[in-house]
């Protein structure tokens, strides 16, 4: 019997799981559907509705039928991209929105929102150096072959001691090199989760561990983030409730909000993720902003459950691809097995410059007045976005992110797109929130907002953002 009082949202309901079984590739073109009457056990309705859903898509062109042999999926194979595997997102501004418009806008653009320091803040001499002397080597085996499996040994050893500076013990053959903190990741994310996995992260959080987890197709939940770090409360009934395989966090300076975890916090955050059996990622990338290191889940964990993350483009050089593992060493063999698979072999030449910066007494001295300067741009641009009206979240004690609240609820995409017209690029809040729940903030890196102009456009996008 047709069931005529539930079947628009039920139809609907199976429809929408059907295209998005196809989008994901869990369905790819030529594979037979579920049976009626599995998939109406499974999705909990009656036989009728999922006959009816069939039929639609059918007529759609979406799916096939076969007399005598079922359901199949029609068409040619389509890329996977963040559209397809999230049709909600806004394509004009999604996780990847500041990705594309930094790689692509001109010169004259003003890029407030945008995750690199400006290039005078960065140790070039230092690079340049290291550059011409691995040209003078007179054995091109670094210009030119592929490293080891494990990456230079020299940098092994030199991220090892960086690490144990922080409280965190690493052996170097259980530092993994990469060709950079996302390659890290996305190894990761490959070795630890199948598509379909719940994945727990910050919120809100770094942009890219979104698209990341997309592109991995991952079901993404989250938990709120704030001043004194994650919602221990929140983290509790979440981790119970949804069951995630991975915790993907920062330990701070966090990315975007730019608060540090406390050691009372990581403590529990500890004892909550062994209770779960989850494993976490902890992404270290802004370390070298702080001065006196906060608390690292893997300094407290030995490597249980934690894997460390790190990369040097925001300290040495974002053109120089140079990232890194630390994980307890049976878990190094499978990752080195997944980064030769897909990469072959890292960027040897990245290695070495990146060994011979962080090696010379150049750097050190790199990161204490950068840390001098990033905190006279935090107390400078903290002071103007409030004559704008915005409202801080917080005074970061380290690092070069600022996160700001708009007046009004005003949407801080509609404020982005108005100041893209006059060259200047925000960062809007929701690309940093995976429950869509921050599209009245935006993240500013403090020093790219020297510029008056920043802050005269960003007032002017307001204004005609609030405009009826």
């Amino acid at each position: 019997m047709h069931d005529v009082a539930s079947s628009p949202t039920r139809v609907g309901a199976v429809m929408a799981d059907i295209r998005g079984r196809i989008a994901s590739r869990r369905l790819a073109p030529g594979a037979r559907l579920p049976s009626v009457r599995d998939f109406a056990e499974a999705m909990g309705v009656s036989k009728s509705t999922v006959v009816d859903a069939y039929e639609r898509l059918v007529a759609e062109g979406a799916i096939a039928s076969r007399r005598g042999s079922g359901f199949f999926v029609a068409g040619a194979t389509r890329p996977l991209s963040l559209q397809s595997l999230r049709p909600d997102l806004d394509r004009a501004i999604d996780p990847l929105w500041m990705t594309r418009q930094n790689l692509t806008c001109g010169p004259d653009v003003l890029k407030p929102g945008w995750g690199l320091l400006p290039d005078s803040y960065m140790p070039d001499e230092a690079v340049q150096k290291a550059l011409r002397d691995i040209a003078r080597d007179p054995d091109p085996a670094g210009r030119l072959r592929y490293t080891s499996p494990l990456g230079l040994a020299p940098l092994r050893e030199q991220i090892s001691l960086h690490l144990g500076a922080r409280g965190v013990a690493a052996d170097p053959d259980s530092v993994l090199l990469t060709d950079s903190a996302s390659h890290a990741l996305d190894l990761l994310l490959r070795f630890l989760i199948e598509p379909g996995d719940t994945v727990l992260v910050d919120d809100p959080c770094y942009f890219n561990f979104l698209a990341l987890l997309l592109s991995h197709r991952a079901r993404v939940v989250s938990v709120p983030f704030g001043p004194e770090g994650v919602d221990v409360g929140a983290l509790e009934r979440v981790l119970a409730a949804e069951r995630p395989r991975v915790y993907l966090t920062m330990a701070g300076p966090q990315n975007p909000i730019g608060a540090t975890m406390s050691a009372a916090t990581a403590h529990r955050v500890l004892g909550l993720v062994e209770r779960h059996g989850v494993t976490v990622i902890e992404d270290d990338c802004f370390a070298d902003f702080e001065e006196d290191a906060t608390p690292r889940l893997a300094a407290a964990d030995g490597f249980r459950r934690v894997v460390l993350v790190g990369g040097f483009s925001k300290t040495v050089s974002s053109a120089m691809r140079s990232g890194f593992v630390a994980a307890r060493p049976d878990w190094i063999e499978g990752l080195i097995d997944l980064k030769l698979s897909t990469c072959h072999s890292g960027s040897h030449l990245s290695a070495q410059v990146t060994h011979r910066v962080l090696a010379s007494g150049a750097y050190k001295r790199h990161v204490e007045a950068l840390r001098g300067k990033l905190a006279r741009d935090r107390a400078l641009a903290l002071g103007r976005l409030r004559t704008c009206g915005l409202s801080p979240l917080l005074e970061p004690r380290a690092g070069m992110y600022l996160w700001a609240e708009l007046p009004g609820g005003l949407d801080s995409a509609a404020v982005a797109r108005f100041a893209l017209e006059e060259d200047v690029l925000l960062a809007p809040g929701g690309v940093f929130s995976a429950s869509r729940t921050a599209a009245g903030w935006l993240r500013f890196n403090a020093a790219a907002c020297a510029d008056p102009r920043v802050f005269s456009v960003l007032a002017r996008s307001i204004e005609r953002a609030a405009a009826p």
